[in-house]
């Protein structure tokens, strides 16, 4: 026989893709079940897979060994490379492909595709909310495949010296489903540290390695269960109970099973092949998520899974039969996007976005209950921060196109926190938490200081939900007929425990209950027959002592900014900030909408004078003296800077024909001021785009005039209302970079221009592309 090791998972529905990055996704599905495969470019057997943070794992060893013939002695092998065919990805899966050479040559290769996929589930928070990703093993050929696969203890733990214990469960006996069959082995600290972080590794939860009870299964050290699978090809079925650290003869978890292709050969139908396939899942189940200052207190967060299942083999069962209906519900979305995407801008645009969309959600942790739905989100590749305002921003047009609840349930924790007084400034604050996952609040008002950064954010980002809400449009992402014949029914059970609601005397979100229906999927966010003009009155009334108290700090502090940071902070601080100047006016114009929403009509006219007054003075004072160009800082001259909160006058439709009526096909028309007197001038957008293709180096857009480095999220905003030529220009410049940069780490957001080099910052890819 012929053994292949190798280390490396994929996804088979993925279509092809252009781009070839130095990283792929790989196991993405929140801050802490993170894999990607590093070094991309590269044969993948010659890397271990990465954590986000850059540090080898060893999440699923693969080892395939391929027969001879029938006969051939069971304990003879030798070793060969596979032919490694390439890799595609889509919004959910990345696919990688290996021929394996027969000894027979009659036989021709076997095709192997190592498959993994994170499902992004816009129809169904339920599924999106799961902790656990697939990975499929596709065989297909005219000889035997046998198949191994272990993991180790580093799924739980960031340090080789932590004590882990180990065992395999049955879940799906233990809860009595007999239509199920299936086996888990689940991996734990033995002593699990709640809330703890090592080398940004959670210290709490358990690990769930999943497959088919046909499967064999072994336990015990990593040299000696490979080396059975390498000379027997199967396993023995012994669980080796010494507990030890993650690093003491490294223990590990292994399957196998054999897929007899040789039995069907010379099947006509079939070209003289034989197909197979076997899923496995993984899962890390953490109960609690993290802790939140919330209106109530201190709270302990469950998941919001917990809602749904009384057990977590309940959730881990339902995840493992639910396969076929995730993989389409993935597919649906994932193919709108490609096309969306390329339709926006081209085909390395849709291979961008594609790699974006497991890199938004993999910093995020679904939670709360379905009366309260919450998305905690962690600042990736950075400090580490807690649902940090200035990195929900730039990912906000992604949860707009996908799913614009789950964009309320990012804001709720924000909302709910200072609403309930825990927080003494009277501007929005930076984040709920130093570090993630402890959103402990900041009651001495010392978080990172970007006063009007983060009222403008939040300003833009609640107007933008509000018009959402307002008009629902049928969105191409929600518009699949979904054929529920073959998705798994969920059977709901009990609660695991209490679920905390509002804290009595507190307000709700004002938002509708997240509500599914017997297949798992989202029902219309409506209450009661409520009209989209009631759900969003209702949501921005409940905050519109914070919406109001923000856009009173922007009147006073926002035309002329004092010294402080922006989102850019790695810049430095820097008084009289052109872009963050703009952002803190186009915030108080939004208030405007918000203010005429809840029929405060004084407010809604007192901020629409003030904003068109700013308007002015800022175009006076921060557009160079030739005209060409926006100054980085008001009184500095020969500077120049990326205009990208523009992005936002034009999201919101200030620039654009004043329309409430949805049009044809679910696209809704802008909602500003009339086109004879748009908000910021139609010059100021053709100005920028001009300067920005005069200006653009080989790998993008630099961010401003002080340094050659750029970030690939405000190049998107810039790209989206720039013109035609001068978007295609920024998007295949990024491309380029993706494609030519030798960073060994998960995306970044922060690149240099003129070298193929990569920097880590936190991760906030951006999607959506509007026409000025």
């Amino acid at each position: 026989m012929m053994l292949l090791l190798t280390v490396l998972l994929a996804a088979a529905a993925a279509g092809a893709s252009i781009l070839s990055p130095s990283v792929l996704p790989l196991i993405v599905r929140n801050p802490y079940l993170s894999t990607w495969l590093a070094n991309a470019r590269d044969p993948p057997w010659e890397h271990w897979p990465m954590f986000w943070t850059g540090q080898e794992v060893v999440p699923v060893a693969p080892l395939l060994a391929v027969a001879r013939q029938a006969d051939y002695p069971t304990s003879s092998f030798t070793v060969s490379l596979p032919t490694y065919d390439g890799a595609s990805f889509d919004a959910s899966a990345t696919n990688l492909t290996y021929r394996l050479d027969a000894s027979d040559s009659s036989n021709g290769p076997v095709r192997v595709t190592l498959s993994f996929l994170s499902p992004i589930t816009p129809t169904s928070t339920l599924r999106q909310s799961f902790p656990a990703a697939y990975m499929v093993i596709y065989v297909e050929g005219s000889v035997d495949v046998n198949i191994y696969t272990d993991v180790n203890g580093e799924w739980v733990s960031g340090n080789g010296d932590s004590m882990i214990g180990w065992q395999l469960q049955d879940p799906a006996s233990e809860l009595g489903n007999r239509e199920l069959s299936i086996k888990s082995w689940s991996v734990a600290r033995r002593t699990e540290l709640h809330f703890t972080e090592s080398s940004d590794r959670a210290e709490w939860g358990q690990f769930q390695f999943t497959a088919p009870s046909s499967a064999q299964h072994q336990s015990g050290t990593s040299a000696a269960v490979r080396l059975q699978f390498a000379q027997q090809g199967r396993l023995t079925g012994e669980v080796d109970n010494r507990f030890r650290p993650v690093k003491d003869s490294e223990p590990v978890f292994a399957f196998s099973t054999s897929f007899k292709l040789s039995e069907g050969a010379g099947n006509e139908t079939d070209g003289g092949s034989e197909k197979g396939s076997m899923v496995f899942t993984l899962a890390l189940v953490q109960d609690p998520v993290a802790q939140f200052a919330a209106a109530r207190g201190l709270t302990y967060m469950r998941p919001l899974w917990a809602s749904y299942f009384p057990q977590p083999e309940d959730m881990l069962a339902y995840h493992y039969a639910d396969f076929e209906a995730a993989s389409r519900l993935a597919n649906n979305y994932s193919q709108q996007l490609a096309a969306d995407a390329t339709e926006s801008g081209s085909h390395n645009y849709r291979d961008i976005v594609s790699l974006s969309a497991r890199q938004v959600l993999g910093a995020t942790q679904f939670s709360g209950t379905p009366d309260n739905p919450i998305v905690f989100l962690k600042e990736i590749s950075s400090n580490g921060n807690f649902q940090t305002v200035d990195v929900i921003f730039p990912t906000f047009p992604f949860f707009l196109y996908t799913n614009p609840r789950w964009l309320a349930y990012v804001l709720e924790p924000l909302l709910e926190h200072q609403l309930s007084g825990q927080y003494p400034n009277d501007y929005s604050m930076h984040d709920i938490g130093a570090h993630f996952p402890n959103a402990t609040g900041h009651a001495d008002g010392n978080d990172e200081y970007m006063p009007v950064e983060e009222c403008g954010n939040m300003l833009i980002m609640g107007l933008a939900l509000v018009n959402s809400m307002r008009h629902e449009p049928e969105h191409p992402a929600w518009a699949h007929s979904q054929r529920h014949g073959q998705f798994v029914p969920w059977r709901p059970g009990p609660r695991a425990g209490p679920a905390p609601g509002p804290a009595p005397g507190a307000r709700g979100s004002g938002l509708p209950p997240l509500e599914v229906d017997e297949f798992g999927l989202d029902r219309p966010f409506r209450v009661d027959g409520a009209t989209g003009e009631e759900s969003a009155r209702a949501w921005a009334s409940r905050s519109y002592k914070l919406w109001k108290q923000w856009t009173g700090y922007l009147v006073r502090e926002s035309l002329i900014p004092r010294n402080q940071l922006s989102t850019d902070d790695f810049a430095g601080w820097l008084a009289n900030q052109t872009n963050l100047a703009l952002k803190g006016i186009i915030g108080i114009r939004a208030m405007v909408e918000i203010s005429a929403l809840v029929d405060e009509r004084r407010d809604a006219q007192q901020y629409s004078d003030i904003s068109r007054q700013y308007i002015e003075k800022w175009l006076d004072y921060g557009i160079s003296r030739d005209g060409t160009h926006a100054k980085l800082a008001y009184t500095w001259y020969g500077s120049w800077t990326t205009l990208y909160n523009l992005f936002a006058d034009s999201l919101l439709c200030f620039h654009a024909p004043k329309s409430s009526i949805p049009r044809p096909g679910g696209r809704q028309k802008p909602l500003g001021s009339s086109a004879k007197d748009p908000f910021i001038p139609g010059r100021v957008y053709s100005m920028q785009s001009n300067w920005y293709r005069a200006v653009l180096q080989r790998y993008g857009l630099p961010l401003d005039s002080r340094h050659l480095y750029t970030k690939s999220d405000w190049e998107f905003f810039a790209a989206a209302v720039a013109s035609r030529k001068t978007r295609a220009a920024m998007v295949e410049s990024i491309a380029q970079w993706v494609n030519e940069t030798v960073t060994g780490k998960s995306s970044s957001n922060t690149a240099p221009t003129l070298l193929a080099l990569g920097f880590r910052a936190a991760c906030n890819p951006h999607l959506n592309q509007i026409d000025p």
